[in-house]
């Protein structure tokens, strides 16, 4: 695993960092990770409704309903 340094935080960040880890019942450093893990999956999930939504519309759900679907995968050579 890596470390990561982080300088120049101010004190109060540092302050209220500490008693958000004192409030989860962890360590600074643990609090420190589930926000940076917290952080990044927020974005990831941002980029994922972007995608969504730069789709087209391109027709109503009943357009793409399947139609007397047996299960079982339809013969195309035969």
């Amino acid at each position: 695993m890596a470390d990561l340094l982080v300088r120049g935080v101010d004190e109060r960040l540092i302050k209220a960092l500490e008693r958000e880890a004192a409030a989860h019942g962890r360590s600074a450093e643990a609090e420190h990770l589930a926000i940076i893990e917290d952080a990044l999956h927020r974005l990831e999930n941002r980029q994922f409704i972007r995608l969504l939504m730069s789709m087209p519309d391109v027709g109503e759900d009943a357009d793409f309903e399947r139609i007397d679907d047996t299960g079982e995968a339809p013969v195309v050579f035969d």
